[in-house]
């Protein structure tokens, strides 16, 4: 069963500081973790109503197992990667990860 990993960066204070460096830095590291299947990002529209959202950016890093996941956030990449987030996600990131169950 595929596990995946989605982080939600709250909206920082800086938004062309952040793209720039999740651009250059942080988002070229992670697509080189070891096991990695796939690995996109959104910019959340606003709700229904018109509320922007309070994240700027949500990711979603997509492994075979849950072995695999913990093999890459453990290893060297994975830690150099989570070490990354406080040289630009000062406003804060919640990471989440679970496995996937495909409904449709």
């Amino acid at each position: 069963m595929s596990f995946q990993m989605i982080g939600m960066y709250r909206t920082p204070e800086d938004v062309a500081t952040f793209d720039h460096h999740y651009a250059t830095v942080h988002a070229p590291l992670a697509a080189t973790l070891p096991g990695l299947r796939r690995f996109t990002m959104t910019h959340p529209a606003p709700g229904p109503k018109g509320k922007p959202s309070e994240y700027h950016l949500v990711s979603t890093l997509t492994f075979d197992d849950e072995a695999s996941f913990a093999a890459a956030l453990g290893g060297e990449v994975g830690q150099q990667a989570v070490a990354d987030l406080s040289n630009f996600a000062a406003a804060g990131v919640t990471i989440l990860a679970g496995p996937v169950t495909t409904l449709l």
